[in-house]
């Protein structure tokens, strides 16, 4: 009979490489963005295509055989060649290809999303815009990215180039109706209830180490990602830490305010991209991209505190000149 000459499904490739690469299902999982259920299934769907089992698996651990190791390194090697032939093949295909945007998952939802005509205008019309909901490090050859859109929490490589567009501003948002409760006064610490994220751990005691204030949460609430513990606020169930640009729009339109204002925390969101394939020029979509976003953080509403239990002003009524990239 011939060989067996049917390939596996990608995705349980990939997942498959991850795990051995990490030795571990939940890292290889936060490296694909995904669960760690659905990488267990892609592994077992592989092992099950090739008829052997390739981890010795136990209550706390996956150990990959010998003949797994091979394995992932042989694909491995075949993914960074077919990842080199797809970047050859979109930098070879001319200005109307997709363009490939990756953001920050809050600040895609939250702030890019409402502004994608204004971007896909500065893009162009005859460009198609792709988005990718992600974080952390970026791989632009691997995971086909032109652009990307990150905060400043990791080192660079050489071959990276980055340009800061927005400076972070953060302070508790809430409803108004929450804000009546919180005070504080003079010297008190801040009470309610305090919404948590677990991508931003920190972020509360940040902010009060940053404005010298205590906290005293009445109770807290963890979220997993940080556009839930913002909607949380947005639906009254507490206080969150609000970026000023992730809670722009409602502070625009008087759902949540800012009792205690903003203040920089000494992040800021970055433009990235392969310095390879950034040209200079007017056709150049790096600086295309970058242009409108500076633009457009021009228009983020001024840092000072709004009046509790008003309509805060509109971003278009408080703007200001300010340098490019600074709010």
């Amino acid at each position: 009979m011939p060989p067996d000459t049917r390939l596996p499904p990608m995705s349980a490739l990939r997942a498959f490489e991850a795990t051995v690469r990490h030795g571990s299902v939940s890292r290889a999982a936060r490296e694909l963005h995904l669960t760690d259920g659905a990488v267990s299934r892609a592994v077992r769907e592989l092992e099950g295509e090739l008829g052997f089992t390739l981890f010795r698996r136990s209550s706390r651990s996956v150990v990959p055989t010998p003949t797994a190791q091979v394995l992932a390194e042989d694909v491995a090697g075949a993914l960074d060649r077919l990842r080199t032939a797809l970047d050859r093949a979109r930098r070879t295909a001319g200005p109307g290809r997709p363009l490939v945007l990756s953001c920050e998952p809050t600040l895609l939802i939250r702030w890019l999303i409402p502004r994608l005509a204004q971007l896909q205008a500065a893009v162009g019309s005859e460009r198609e815009l792709r988005l990718v909901s992600a974080g952390g490090v970026v791989h632009f050859e691997r995971d086909g990215i032109d652009l990307a859109i990150r905060r400043n929490d990791f080192a660079l490589a050489d071959d990276v180039l980055a340009e800061p567009f927005l400076h972070e501003h953060i302070g508790p948002v809430c409803r108004a109706d929450v804000a009546t409760t919180l005070g504080p006064q003079q010297g008190e610490p801040l009470q309610g209830v305090l919404l948590h994220t677990a991508t931003r751990p920190d972020a509360w005691g940040s902010w009060a180490a940053l404005v010298g204030m205590r906290l005293q949460p009445t109770r807290a609430i963890r979220f997993e990602h940080f556009y839930q513990s913002l909607q949380a606020a947005v639906a009254g169930a507490g206080v969150a830490i609000g970026p000023l640009a992730l809670v722009a729009d409602d502070l625009a339109s008087g759902v949540l305010c800012a009792p205690c204002g903003f203040v920089a925390d000494g992040s800021s969101y970055q433009l990235m991209a392969p310095r390879a394939g950034v040209q200079e020029g007017p056709g150049d979509a790096f600086h295309a991209v970058l242009a409108w976003l500076r633009a457009a953080c021009q228009e983020l509403p001024a840092t000072s505190p709004p009046t509790v239990g008003k309509r805060p002003q509109s971003p278009k009524r408080s703007t200001k000149a300010r340098a490019p990239g600074r709010i």
